[in-house]
């Protein structure tokens, strides 16, 4: 089983089906939060539906397609963070993250995202990191430009979202860049 390190009360961890249960919780009792940005939310309505996304991230993992993981805060899942799409062709990988409403503020996403950074550029050789936000998300928007990425522009009106458009910002960051 994958685990990684990132501070001594936090650390990643490949999903396993038995943290369904605890993944769908945190999911449920942060639903009005997540709804905000995540459209998946209104789909995930039961332990079932997390048990597929789990099912579906350890096959992402074995074809090496994505590199998501749980994040696991003082010894409860907090969230899910990773990978979203790696592009082995053009050495680039999309990151994307959540947390549950009561983990925010603590750090948390920055270390975790930190983490990954890392993990990208010296364990999966990639070139370049990109991180998707909507211009509206304030609180995740903070994470990139906390930790030096640079903002690539807009994608106007890039998803639907609650019967409306959203922008999404594109961030980015190139192994050059990192560390400087």
């Amino acid at each position: 089983m994958f685990t990684y390190r990132v501070r001594e009360d936090l650390y990643l961890k490949l999903l396993e089906p038995s943290d369904a249960k605890a993944v769908f919780a945190l999911t449920d009792n942060s639903r009005a939060h997540l709804r905000q940005w995540l459209p998946w939310v209104d789909h995930t309505n039961e332990e079932e539906d997390t048990k597929a996304f789990i099912h579906s991230v350890r096959q992402g993992w074995a074809e090496q397609k994505i590199f998501s993981a749980g994040i696991v805060f003082q010894g409860c899942i907090a969230g899910i963070g990773g990978f979203n799409r790696l592009d082995h062709q053009n050495n680039l990988g999309e990151i994307g993250y959540w947390l549950g409403e009561d983990y925010q503020g603590k750090g948390i996403m920055t270390a975790v995202v930190e983490a990954f950074i890392s993990y990208g550029f010296e364990q999966l050789g990639l070139n370049k990191i990109v991180i998707k936000v909507a211009t509206a998300n304030e609180k995740s928007r903070a994470v990139p430009e906390r930790l030096g990425f640079k903002q690539e522009g807009t994608l106007r009106q890039e998803h639907w979202l609650h019967n409306q458009y959203v922008d999404i910002i594109v961030y980015s960051l190139l192994n050059e860049e990192w560390k400087i």
